[in-house]
């Protein structure tokens, strides 16, 4: 389209207002009545809805992280050990581990969930590390990391 001066170009809005409308009518597509049907009423609840889901995507990444901290602390505490003297003692061990991995280990491989908490345990004793944040014991089992090592397994099935 050519304008022949500034005038028309500025007062002609066409094909950017049909594709800027196109774009809300498509976000609104699946509400019903004048919340699909009418611009000014679309507008408005597709920019709510749009609120709403950048809010929920952060809550998304808070809730996973409170779920992987959940089930780590659970798994910790079968195992008689805190959540930060695991992370401490495995950090020491130079097994870099994040939230995300320890606890589908936790939920998916007990055993290797537990070598992993002896492998720490052990650790922070040699260090002499004493943990002064949760002054609570753990209820859990004692792990000794002779008892969860690879060779005994293997031996076990051998025979």
């Amino acid at each position: 389209m050519v304008f022949l001066s500034i005038a028309n170009w500025v007062r002609s809005r066409g094909p950017d207002e049909i594709w800027r409308k196109r774009r809300v009518f498509k976000l609104a597509a699946h509400y019903i009545g004048r919340r699909r049907n009418c611009y000014s009423v679309a507008v408005r609840n597709v920019h709510r809805a749009l609120v709403y889901a950048t809010k929920a995507r952060q809550l998304k990444k808070q809730d996973m992280i409170d779920l992987w901290n959940t089930r780590i602390t659970a798994a910790c505490e079968q195992h008689n050990i805190t959540y930060y003297t695991l992370k401490e003692g495995l950090d020491r061990s130079n097994i870099m581990l994040d939230r995300k991995s320890l606890s589908d280990l936790a939920a998916w491989e007990p055993r290797t969930f537990e070598c992993l908490a002896a492998v720490a345990k052990q650790k922070i004793d040699y260090d002499g590390f004493i943990d002064g944040t949760d002054r609570k014991q753990p209820t859990g089992v004692n792990l000794n990391l002779k008892d969860v090592m690879l060779e005994a397994w293997l031996k076990e099935n051998k025979k």
